[in-house]
């Protein structure tokens, strides 16, 4: 294979490896989306507390201090 034919080829890989990337980077579910166990205990926590009537407003707190 003559050195002009393996650059091309190189280049040619290159450029489906680059699409191939921009493609998954398209598809890739972000991480930040997702809760940990943690998490979903301490949201579905803060809703009973709404439902109890337990929460403070932020107005409310900053009185307090």
């Amino acid at each position: 294979m003559t050195e002009v034919n393996l650059e091309g080829r190189i280049f040619r890989d290159l450029e489906f490896i680059k699409a191939e990337l921009i493609s998954i980077k398209e598809h890739m579910v972000d991480a930040d989306t997702f809760l940990s166990e943690e998490e979903k205990m301490l949201v579905k926590e803060s809703f009973e507390h709404e439902k109890e009537g337990k929460l403070l407003s932020i107005s409310d707190f900053k009185k307090n201090l």
